[in-house]
């Protein structure tokens, strides 16, 4: 599967943010309203397209999840996007909902695939523990705890998961796809309003992975389950009831990762390969 744009067309980057709140995940539906849907109809519309477009999105977000960094990407004819791309911004956020924004516009380096170029994702999500509740004005993006939390503990119990591993115990598996990732980042930090934000960086993330771990450094966090339980959840390599996938709202997607432009196209082609554990037989590319 090649990169290439096909001739007459140009391949153009979107950075965008939305608030999930209201949205049934990324990916369009034909009877709910989702981030994909309402952008694509917004681009065809400010443009005056014959022809319904096509996103192609870093990271597919379920139901309720929030995107601050989140990276699309569209091929259009060259004339239009001679016709249209220095007005887009400003007719997009003329046509597009208030929960959605795209902050930036432009033409894509040779190469780039907003998918399969990126080498991570960096997603957030924030917790509250205090014993009143969450502030009303940030409810939407924190979750509320109701045990008091040991960040320490959660901290130590993340080492045990981060590198190359199969994560189907922290997975929602898919038929065909794999659930080996690297995760490259798992940390937990108390803000001086108490406010705890869980780091979460890998090159990819399966179905439910993030709230997954979430779910499971907190009850090592309340002091409910010993740290190093999630690693043994993870060695053992299938779903534990004792793993709780938490709410979507606290979760947001921060930031995308690519190389450098000379490296994108190389990046896409090693994405799509078959991933496999040393001694597994082989697997599909990772998905988001």
């Amino acid at each position: 599967m090649s990169d290439e744009v096909e001739p007459g067309h140009v391949r153009v980057r979107l950075d965008l943010s939305y608030d999930g709140k209201d949205f049934s995940g990324w990916a369009k539906q034909e009877t709910r309203r989702t981030v994909q849907g309402e952008l694509e109809s917004a681009l065809r519309t400010v443009m005056r397209l014959a022809e319904p477009v096509a996103l192609t999105v870093a990271g597919r977000t379920d139901a309720g999840v929030h995107a601050r960094g989140q990276v699309a990407h569209l091929d259009l004819a060259e004339e239009v996007w001679a016709e249209h791309g220095e007005l887009l911004l400003r007719r997009l956020a003329g046509r597009l909902p208030h929960d959605v924004r795209v902050w930036k516009v432009a033409e894509a380096p040779a190469g780039f695939n907003a998918r399969f170029s990126a080498v991570w994702r960096r997603y957030a999500y924030r917790i509250g523990d205090h014993r009143a509740g969450v502030d009303p004005l940030r409810r939407g993006h924190v979750l509320w705890h109701q045990w008091p939390l040991d960040v320490a503990a959660m901290n130590e119990a993340s080492t045990a998961l981060l590198g190359e591993h199969d994560f189907a115990a922290y997975c929602r598996k898919r038929e065909g796809a794999t659930t080996i990732r690297t995760l490259q980042q798992l940390s937990w930090e108390r803000a001086e309003d108490g406010i705890i934000t869980a780091t979460v960086r890998a090159d990819a993330f399966c179905h439910n992975m993030v709230r997954s771990l979430v779910g499971a450094l907190l009850h090592v966090g309340d002091g409910h389950r010993p740290v190093d339980w999630p690693g043994k959840v993870l060695r053992a390599g299938v779903r534990d009831s004792g793993v709780h996938v938490v709410r979507p709202h606290g979760l947001t997607l921060e930031e995308v990762g690519y190389p450098a432009d000379e490296l994108l196209a190389e990046r896409s082609r090693l994405a799509r390969n078959m991933r496999t554990l040393p001694g597994a037989g082989p697997a599909d590319p990772g998905c988001c």
